[in-house]
């Protein structure tokens, strides 16, 4: 714990924070094991807002803490444990309010593992690094297994694949193992289905290899270009495309084309034999 000091003002800007799930907005629990991120939007509201040394003492406040005090008049003396109650009281509140920033963003069951009586904020910080830090090792070799093995048809979309890999690389790096992004890049290409193909070479290709999020906006360009053309080949599919062209009529039988000609070519020599009765009367 951190001694105040009386140049503290009795307006702080951690006063105004009326919600800070809008600053943090990951719940921290056992099963998803965002710590590393949780951990890192925590510090950086906290350092925003001028209260990281609630949960990080720097080693200022601490040599100021131990420092012989001048030698002062009653008149100073009085003064100095006015102003030092004064700031006792609003780092009280400040400690309080961060605490209730801890409580607020994670799980109940987290909740019931740390919480204590007239605990500080620090030291409920320092309980939640101690469980998410305790068996590195077999935390790792059980993460790294979840890394190698995730492939995006487990998932629904590219984004939600690619979310649940940066999560596994953070959740290793958490437990000293880290992921670079050469790694990272290629375990998600190797995890993408036949139809990324194209795009997985293309990455795959690229040297050096492009940034985690770079790659990522390929592959969902790739699946948004996928999902527009998927209608309309469906549609062509369903109207069967342009009607092909009628098979001409097959020609007659030449037999059927003899029996007409020889009709035609008979009737005039018929009628030319034919002999009226009435001419032998």
């Amino acid at each position: 714990m951190v001694s105040p000091t009386p140049k503290q003002s009795s307006f702080h800007p951690a006063l105004a924070v009326s919600n800070i799930k809008n600053f943090i907005p990951i719940t921290l629990d056992l099963e998803t094991v965002e710590y590393t991120s949780w951990s890192e939007l925590f510090k950086i509201t906290a350092r925003a807002y001028q209260v990281l040394d609630h949960i990080i003492p720097s080693p200022t406040d601490e040599a100021s803490s131990s420092a012989t005090p001048p030698a002062l008049t009653i008149t100073e003396r009085l003064e100095q444990e006015a102003a030092r109650a004064e700031a006792l009281a609003l780092w009280t509140r400040l400690d309080a309010i961060v605490l209730q920033w801890i409580y607020g963003t994670i799980s109940t069951d987290l909740l019931h593992t740390i919480i204590e009586a007239d605990s500080t904020a620090q030291q409920a910080w320092e309980r939640l690094s101690d469980i998410f830090q305790d068996n590195k090792q077999t935390r790792a070799v059980h993460l790294e297994n979840q890394f190698s093995h995730t492939r995006m048809d487990q998932f629904p979309n590219v984004t939600s694949y690619c979310r649940a890999l940066k999560s596994l690389a953070d959740q290793l790096a958490n437990v000293n193992s880290p992921v670079d992004n050469h790694r990272l890049v290629l375990r998600m290409v190797s995890g993408l289905p036949q139809e990324y193909a194209t795009v997985a070479t293309i990455i795959q290709q690229s040297n050096p290899l492009p940034l985690f999020s770079t790659a990522r906006s390929m592959v969902r360009l790739e699946e948004t270009r996928q999902a527009q053309q998927t209608p309309s080949a469906a549609a062509l599919v369903h109207t069967g495309g342009p009607s092909p062209p009628r098979d001409p009529p097959p020609p007659p039988h030449p037999s059927a084309a003899r029996g007409r000609s020889t009709v035609t070519r008979d009737m005039p020599r018929r009628w030319s034999t034919y002999v009226c009765p009435c001419m032998h009367t």
